[in-house]
């Protein structure tokens, strides 16, 4: 990606933006993760995990209502074999050529998903994961779609082949950096999560006010690295919104 671009200055390969495009990620996404779920209809039985945080799946299997789902062992097993399929990125090479076997079991259970929900009553599991992406491209959408999936092929399908009795499916949501988002796809994805019908409008305009605000402090932050402080307006972290 070359430097200094519109693409550049949005991702974490730029070194003096990374940090506060990975604050804009979270920063949006648990809001909306957050009004999702205050927004269950009333007879909904989903359990929202990760509240204020991520959790690498380690973390995850941890508590015992996931050991309940299926043991770290199975789950270790099948995630080998799908691992071993998946290429080892540059950045990674050190690990694995330090310890083939046990780099992909780490890769895996080092796995960060952006929210779980859970419904035991159905036996259910959701891995949650938010993208963001220029909405120059009319096929932003699946893009990112493609994109996320790929990040947890491991964990659907190993939970798959190894919580027999459950399942497991991955939602997306996808939204451009400057506010697009395909309604169609949000308010299917909403209802699939039992968000009640007369809030999805609600949770549809605060998620893109919200992404809008954070456009605006993300290239602030950048203008004001690249020319110094611009007074008052200046903003270089998501604390500041």
């Amino acid at each position: 990606m070359p430097e200094e671009t519109y693409g550049h200055i949005n991702s974490d390969f730029c070194d003096g933006m990374a940090t506060t495009v990975t604050a804009a990620h979270h920063f949006i996404w648990r809001h909306l993760y957050a009004s999702i779920q205050a927004a269950q209809t009333p007879t909904s039985k989903l359990r929202f995990v990760t509240h204020d945080k991520e959790s690498s799946m380690s973390t995850l299997w941890q508590e015992e209502e996931f050991k309940q789902i299926c043991s770290r062992e199975s789950l270790t097993e099948k995630a080998a074999d799908i691992e071993k399929m998946i290429v080892v990125k540059e950045h990674e090479r050190a690990h694995y050529d330090f310890d083939p076997t046990m780099f992909y079991e780490n890769r895996f259970w080092n796995r960060r998903p952006d929210g779980i929900v859970i419904n035991e009553d159905h036996r259910t599991l959701y891995i949650l994961e938010f993208k963001r992406s220029s909405d120059r491209n009319k096929d932003f959408l699946r893009v990112k779609e493609d994109e996320a999936n790929k990040q947890h092929r491991s964990n659907i399908e190993a939970l798959r082949a190894a919580a027999l009795e459950w399942t497991s499916e991955q939602i997306n949501f996808v939204a451009g950096r400057r506010g697009e988002v395909v309604e169609d796809d949000f308010y299917n994805k909403l209802k699939k999560l039992n968000v009640q019908a007369g809030k999805r409008d609600k949770n549809l305009l605060a998620h893109v006010q919200r992404i809008s605000k954070v456009h605006d402090i993300v290239m602030r932050s950048y203008y004001q690295q690249i020319h110094g402080s611009s007074g008052a307006d200046a903003t270089t972290s998501m604390e500041n919104i």
